[in-house]
């Protein structure tokens, strides 16, 4: 899993259709105060995501998994809406 920020949305009118209903939004990696480490990319959002928000992304299979649909053409997935994070160093 990757820690991403979730930088806008994506609608395509034709997709495949396992993803019809689903919402499509576009992360970019980051670090936990918001700088982005990375190349944006497109993840299915399973949880209602916003844009601005920092949030959990899994990817490959567990991006699969947790769209509930095995094959279904997902590399990423947003799984979770970071509220709160601590780090001690």
């Amino acid at each position: 899993m990757i820690i991403a920020k979730v930088v806008g949305n994506l609608w395509a009118t034709r997709k495949e259709d396992t993803l019809v209903g689903r919402k499509l939004m576009i992360v970019e990696p980051a670090r936990l105060d918001g700088t982005s480490t990375g190349e944006a990319f497109v993840a299915v959002d399973t949880i209602d995501a916003g844009i601005g928000e920092m949030v959990i992304v899994a990817q490959g299979s567990s991006a699969r998994k947790a769209v509930g649909q095995q094959e279904s053409p997902v590399d990423a997935a947003i799984v979770a809406i970071i509220d709160i994070h601590e780090v001690q160093k």
